[in-house]
């Protein structure tokens, strides 16, 4: 076996601080322009002339900034992917014109990838791959992927042939620390502007890009997520993930099993398998929903690219094809606080309720603790009012007019509440954005709340059994109290006597009596309508279990009556 290393061609110190410029460059020139128009003429009296010309000002600005991505690659191609993905905040002039960015990178020539490949694996491509194609079937802006095929006592060990072969452009590495340089400048400057400041600490969401980016281009990194992320998925019949082959893969080059199927958003390829887009769209949904609610771990770049449906070759009843991923480098954590906020937050929207909705946004972090969010309340109520059970075919019907003045109402309550933006938040944006995206691909019609209630349903379901174990601590917890208390009395008023205080008042014996009998008969209360609560809550879902809880409530109930009559 030969080993092969050769040394990978670098850009010199000057090409790295020329690229940091024309970063830095960009960068001021359109935020002296923003400033300029958003904030000065407002100020002045020209308003109006900001207001006519900023459709135009944004599709400039994308289309420059759509070409240095492109020219520069790098993570300023991640950045602009994930402002295409944006569709809540960002005007559509902006997020069409950086849609392309998705799949538009050049790729680097082979011989390049073919170099690097071969010093990170210690040998020749030909004594490692029966085969490789020069021709690659992705080109990212931190990798590219290749198609090749694995020698025969591989395929005998692995029981894989094809593959793909997934290696990082030369020289990522340092131009991602200069890119995020460039961007940490970036992040103070805007930390200076009291527009973004009051929404967002800029600084600490450039330290969290950084982070995912250091993520994503450490390889083993990505294998590890990847069976982590299959091992959630292990018993569920509709997702599937590419095996990893261990002995072919270091931290920049990942050999996968060769997973290559239909394109989630490829309608026609779809139909022509025998599978309906519209069914697809609320499985890959509900799929994306057990992620972040229930799992707590999710792909953060579910862009059709990385999707595909692949038909089963002995198609069960309930799941003729499965959701199969690729692409495991930007994942996303939700802490188990997080979670609890957004479990929240989803049986809020699907109940369409605008007050339960805010609380949740709260719990979740994203307003901070001082906000005044009652106009909020009342905007989120009259947004799902008008809106609430409409799918996207619809909204697209409603009359312009009724949208704008939705948002003259409502734009100015929103805008001057203190946002905050929680740790990993902008990735579970992100992922929902694009999902929301590749479901409205699939179906036109698809309205997001259908697949919400039943999801939310569930949610609903589990966290009564939460209520029944909480009231049930609870009612155990007073049941011991209400036990220890009269011994505790006793032993006070023991040592009460004991002392050498004289306590010989027999009123405040009396009043020590009464107190005891009060506190019995108030917990017997309090275990009779926790027993009653949980019953009702319970016999939802098991009238047998339910219909047991309300009987036995009648136990501390009549106890309560006793306590209060014998000793009278």
């Amino acid at each position: 076996m030969t080993s092969v290393r050769r040394k990978e061609p670098k850009p010199g110190a000057g090409q790295y601080r020329a690229r940091s410029r024309r970063i830095l460059r960009f960068a001021a020139w359109h935020l002296a322009v923003t400033w300029w128009f958003e904030l000065v003429l407002p100020r002045i009296g020209l308003g109006k002339i900001a207001e006519r010309n900023r459709a135009k000002r944004m599709r400039r600005f994308a289309q420059r900034f759509h070409d240095l991505a492109v020219e520069l690659g790098g993570l300023m191609i991640k950045v602009g992917q994930f402002m295409s993905s944006r569709l809540d905040v960002l005007p559509p002039e902006i997020t069409a014109e950086l849609e392309g960015l998705q799949d538009e990178v050049p790729p680097v020539p082979f011989a390049a990838i073919r170099d690097l490949a071969e010093a990170e694996l210690g040998a020749s491509l030909d004594t490692l791959f029966t085969s490789v194609d020069q021709t690659p079937i992705a080109a990212a802006s931190l990798g590219q992927a290749h198609r090749a095929w694995l020698r025969p006592d591989d395929v005998a060990d692995t029981g894989l042939s094809a593959v793909v072969l997934k290696v990082q452009r030369p020289g990522i590495d340092e131009i991602v620390e200069v890119d995020l340089a460039a961007l940490r400048k970036v992040g103070r400057w805007l930390s200076h502007v009291r527009l973004v400041s009051d929404r967002a600490n800029a600084p600490a969401l450039v330290e969290e890009f950084a982070k995912t980016s250091r993520e994503e281009i450490d390889y083993l990194n990505e294998a590890a997520n990847l069976e982590r992320f299959a091992a959630d998925f292990s018993s569920d019949d509709r997702v599937s993930t590419p095996a990893v082959v261990w002995e072919r893969t270091t931290r920049r080059v990942l050999t996968l099993e060769d997973v290559t199927a239909i394109k989630i958003t490829d309608s026609q390829g779809l139909q022509a398998a025998g599978i309906d887009p519209a069914k697809v769209a609320p499985v890959f949904a509900e799929i994306m929903f057990e992620q972040l609610f229930t799992n707590g771990f999710f792909h953060a770049d579910p862009h059709p690219g990385n999707i595909f449906i692949t038909p089963n070759l002995e198609p069960l009843p309930d799941h003729p094809w499965t959701v199969t991923f690729i692409d495991f480098g930007m994942m996303g954590e939700v802490s188990a606080k997080t979670r609890s906020g957004l479990r929240k937050l989803l049986i809020a929207a699907a109940g369409r309720d605008g007050k339960g909705l805010v609380a949740a946004i709260s719990d979740v972090g994203v307003l901070v603790p001082s906000a005044d969010t009652a106009a909020l309340e009342r905007a989120m109520t009259e947004l799902f009012a008008r809106f609430g059970g409409m799918g996207f075919a619809q909204l697209r019907d409603v009359d312009p007019h009724e949208f704008r003045d939705f948002a003259v109402e409502f734009g100015d309550v929103v805008r001057s509440l203190p946002f905050q933006l929680p740790e990993n938040f902008l990735l579970i944006i992100r992922a929902m954005s694009l999902t929301s995206g590749v479901c409205s691909s699939l179906d036109p019609r698809f309205n997001l709340w259908d697949s919400v209630e039943p999801f939310a349903s569930q949610l609903l379901r589990d966290e009564r059994g939460n209520l029944v174990r909480d009231v049930a601590k609870e009612a155990f917890d007073v049941a011991s109290l209400t036990l220890r208390l009269p011994k505790r009395m006793d032993a006070l008023l023991t040592r009460v006597e004991e002392s050498s205080l004289p306590v010989t008042n027999p009123r405040l014996e009396r009043q020590m009596a009464r107190l005891i009998r009060t506190t019995q008969r108030g917990a017997s209360v309090v275990v009779f309508a926790a027993l009653i609560v949980s019953g009702a809550v319970i016999r939802a879902d098991s009238q047998v279990m339910g219909n047991v809880l309300m009987f036995a409530s009648a136990i501390p109930l009549l106890h309560g009556l006793w306590v209060g009559r014998s000793r009278r």
